[in-house]
């Protein structure tokens, strides 16, 4: 039985990755979604029925594991460095001369290649597995995101290995579709707006929840291949044919150009065709073909001297500043939008900008009435450049002291950009509130999804999360798509919350900064949600991680009268205000603060953490002269590097545990800084 399932996992597999490679890297699908989901579905079944023949390279293991609390850092096999710029042709004849003279002559050819807006990273593959991820960061040094680069469905996680250990490198980035479909469900819960596939494609590769990276729909298009940091073929053309060949997506759009007219007839190309992209680029990557050649122009500090980006001129356009407008953000955050005398940009009709916040609006001195420069790139969000000519001036632009949309108090704290309405119970928050509220790791009310959300806000019946324990069964039954067995369900996912810890609690009243670890250890200090309430500044200040920020909006938080009415509310449904004052009340770790960093041999990071707490430690997410010890393994990162700055002691993974479970001082270990 075993046999015969293993020939049919193998099967499904193989089928799965080349239908995976048609769909995600040639665009050329052969069967709808709906029958690629269900051979997913039956490979899902029997590995499930067989655990033991799971492999991290099957298709089912894109999308796995718990959301992590941040990146460790990684350095890169060789220096992965920035491009110099050609703004014109003038600069890209100079770079060409350049080439020309310091290969005294000899002929040479250049690759063009379409320069993609997106972020770059090299993923390592040994013997043919995908294994490690890393973002490009500082160039000598990057963040590992291997389980959210495993969610990108044109990165294989097996290939036919062209050599033992390699690294490819390429740009993520995201269609415009995607970036579109990823606004339009922001706006609709509430949130702001990404400002362009670039900032989006960044940002969900660098979130911590690799579930999130998989819904956004991300592409990794690649251009190097390199063995132990050197390329792995003496040209470039040869390592773009190479990586198309071993299954990974290549831009088509690129050519060999035997001179510098070529070049420049190629820049122009796609220029003009650039908008009929289904992806954002904002220039031409030249680079010279010839391995052997490119040692030998070598490189400056910062860039190559053989290679060049062509940047096309930004797009931009002059329009009247008719008006500002607030909107309130799911946090409360204020932010202002102009109105504009709409203008054509680049083919598109442009009638509003973001402006940020209001420190923005004194950068650029905006006034109603004046004329302002617009740039626009692609489907970049517009943005307003500078004043090409003063209006009448007549009408100053102040940021309310009043919610716009409430009329709550509105405040600014202290090193902050924004300012934020601080009523929970705002309409502009309140979706998002209760989604947040409901949200697994929170209340954890299952079934609470966005189309109910949307039904219980818009209709009245929910004005705070406090309503959701007032709901029932004939106001849930009455909802359109929503029967009676499914609405019994949810009220008893309503009830269940009632018992989530106080650290649940305070994670899902959304107070600013307070996200699931600070509420943890601000449950774990007081032991009691009035008491936190009642604390004074100086008080919170001295629980793990909060800072004179935190500890103010705190205060501001608990404050606000309907915050108040708020808590009261939750009180009379039942939920846990009160908890365990410390996790260990003792242990030999008591007092002591960990920061972990690195790969340990044997643990994993939550393993290593529950092992310091169950010794009555605590585990901080960043090193301050407040650590007691830091716990390196491999590849640690700029954590150690503070550590050794601060003359805070490092442990390894055999000394930790030595600690943990050894309270007597005698057997301390030796310790190393």
């Amino acid at each position: 039985m075993a046999a015969s399932a293993l020939r049919e996992i193998e099967r499904l597999r193989k089928e799965l990755r080349r239908h995976e490679r048609l769909y995600y890297v040639l665009d050329r699908p052969e069967i709808s979604d709906a029958e690629y989901d269900a051979l997913m579905r039956t490979l899902q079944s029997l590995e499930q029925a067989h655990p033991d023949l799971v492999t991290p390279d099957s298709p089912t293991q894109r999308v796995g594991g718990k959301p992590r609390e941040g990146f460790v850092k990684v350095r890169h096999s060789s220096a992965m460095l920035s491009l110099d710029n050609a703004l014109n042709d003038g600069e890209l004849r100079e770079f060409d001369h350049r080439v020309n003279e310091l290969l005294r002559g000899a002929p040479y050819q250049y690759v063009a290649e379409l320069k993609l807006d997106g972020l770059s990273m090299a993923a390592h593959y040994e013997d043919g597995q995908f294994r490690l991820a890393v973002t490009r960061g500082d160039g000598l040094t990057g963040e590992d995101v291997t389980e959210n680069a495993r969610t990108i469905r044109s990165l294989p996680l097996r290939v036919k290995p062209a050599f033992p250990r390699f690294e490819v490198r390429g740009e993520v980035m995201m269609t415009r579709r995607a970036f579109h479909r990823l606004n339009e469900e922001r706006q609709l819960l509430g949130l702001p707006l990404y400002a362009n596939p670039r900032n989006s494609a960044a940002g969900s590769l660098r979130i911590l929840d690799p579930s999130i990276t998989a819904a956004r729909q991300l592409e990794f298009h690649t251009y190097f291949v390199l063995v132990d940091g050197a390329p792995a073929y003496p040209s470039h053309w040869q390592s773009l044919e190479a990586l198309d060949s071993m299954g990974f997506k290549v831009n088509p759009n690129r050519a060999l150009v035997q001179n510098v007219e070529e070049l420049r007839e190629f820049c122009r190309k796609w220029e003009e065709r650039r908008d009929s992209l289904p992806y954002e680029i904002d220039g031409i990557v030249a680079k010279v073909d010839s391995v052997g050649q490119q040692q030998a122009l070598g490189w400056t500090a910062k860039a190559p001297r053989w290679a060049i980006a062509f940047k096309f001129p930004a797009r931009q356009a002059e329009t009247t500043l008719e008006g500002i407008e607030v909107q309130v953000g799911r946090t409360g955050a204020l932010t202002p939008v102009a109105r504009l005398r709409p203008v054509i940009v680049s083919g598109v009709t442009v009638a509003n900008a973001t402006l940020h916040n209001e420190d923005e609006i004194r950068r650029l001195d905006l006034h109603i009435g004046d004329r302002v420069v617009l740039e626009r790139s692609g489907d970049v969000i517009p943005k307003i450049l500078r004043v090409a000519s003063p209006g009448p001036r007549d009408i100053p632009f102040e940021m309310p002291d009043r919610c716009p949309v409430c009329q709550s108090e509105v405040v600014r704290a202290e090193g902050e950009a924004a300012r934020r309405c601080l009523n929970t119970n705002c309409p502009a928050r309140l979706k998002e509130s209760v989604r947040h509220f409901a949200a697994r790791g929170v209340m954890e009310i299952d079934g609470m999804g966005d189309a109910l959300v949307e039904q219980l806000v818009n209709a009245g019946i929910v004005k705070n999360v406090a309503d959701l324990y007032s709901l029932n069964l004939a106001t849930l039954t009455g909802l359109q798509r929503m029967g009676e067995k499914s609405a019994s369900k949810i009220l008893a996912n309503i009830e269940a919350s009632k018992n989530r810890p106080l650290a649940r609690v305070l994670t899902g009243l959304g107070i600013p900064f307070v996200g699931e670890r600070t509420a943890s250890f601000l449950a774990d200090a007081f032991g009691d949600l009035d008491a936190i309430a009642q604390a004074g500044a100086d008080t919170l200040k001295g629980v793990e991680e909060v800072g004179p920020k935190v500890a103010e909006s705190i205060q501001r938080f608990f404050h606000e009268p309907n915050n108040r009415q708020l808590i009261e509310r939750l009180r009379r449904a039942g939920l846990q205000f009160t908890g365990t004052v410390n996790r260990a009340q003792a242990g030999p770790l008591k007092g002591m603060t960990f920061v972990l960093t690195g790969t340990l041999p044997n643990l994993t990071r939550e393993e290593a953490k529950t092992r310091i707490e169950a010794a009555g430690g605590k585990v901080a997410g960043s090193v301050s002269r407040k650590t007691s010890f830091v716990v390196a393994g491999q590849e640690a990162g700029s954590k150690l590097d503070k550590a050794r700055e601060l003359g805070i002691a490092v442990l390894d993974e055999r000394q930790l545990l030595d600690m943990a479970g050894a309270p007597e001082a005698g057997n301390a270990p030796n310790l190393s800084t």
